[in-house]
C-alpha cells in the first residue's frame, strides 16, 4: 500500500469537507495529531476508523485505501488488490515478528541449561588438555555439537508449536 498516497488522499477529502485536523479528530475521538499521522502516511487508520472515515466521506473502505474514487466496474479489482496486498504486507511481518518472538522467549527459558552445558564442555576441554588425552577432547567437541544440533531442533519445534500448532481447532 502506497501509505503516502493514502494520506494524501485523507487529506484532500479532509479539506473537501472544511474540516481541520484537530475538528476531524474530534468527530472520531482522536487527536488532531493522530490525523496528521494518517495524513503523512505515517500510519494507516485503524479498521474502525476506515469504516467512520468511509461514513464521513461517503466513500468505501476500498476507495480509501486505493486512495481514489472508483468507478463501480473499477471497484472489484481494486478490491482484490487491496486485499491481496494487505494480506502479503501484514502476514509476512506477522510471522517474522512471531517466529522472532518465540525463539527469544525459547532462549530466555533455556539460558540457565545453556550456559551450564558451555560450562560442562569447557571443562571436559581443559581436563583433557591438562591430561594430555586428545580422546577426550575429540568426544567432548562431538557430544557438544549433537547437543546443538539437539537445542536447535527442540528450539525450531517450540517455535512451530507456538506458532501454529496452538491456532489448530481443538477437537
Amino acid at each position: 500500500m502506497d501509505m503516502i498516497k493514502i494520506g494524501g488522499f485523507l487529506k484532500e477529502l479532509r479539506k473537501e469537507q472544511g474540516l481541520t485536523q484537530e475538528q476531524l479528530g474530534e468527530k472520531l475521538g482522536t487527536t488532531g495529531k493522530t490525523v496528521s499521522r494518517w495524513e503523512t502516511g505515517t500510519y494507516l487508520p485503524p479498521v474502525e476508523m476506515l469504516q467512520a472515515l468511509s461514513e464521513l466521506y461517503g466513500l468505501t473502505i476500498n476507495e480509501l485505501l486505493a486512495a481514489q474514487r472508483l468507478t463501480p466496474e473499477e471497484a472489484p479489482a481494486k478490491a482484490e488488490e487491496n486485499l491481496t496486498e494487505l494480506i502479503r504486507e501484514n502476514s509476512a511481518f506477522q510471522l517474522n515478528e512471531q517466529k522472532q518472538y518465540w525463539r527469544d522467549k525459547w532462549l530466555r527459558d533455556h539460558r540457565g541449561t545453556i550456559i551450564l552445558l558451555i560450562i560442562a564442555y569447557a571443562v571436559c576441554q581443559l581436563i583433557g588438555l591438562m591430561i594430555d588425552r586428545i580422546m577426550l577432547n575429540a568426544t567432548s567437541s562431538l557430544i557438544a555439537i549433537g547437543i546443538a544440533v539437539f537445542f536447535s531442533n527442540a528450539r525450531d519445534s517450540y517455535v512451530e508449536h507456538h506458532l501454529y500448532d496452538e491456532k489448530l481447532p481443538q477437537d
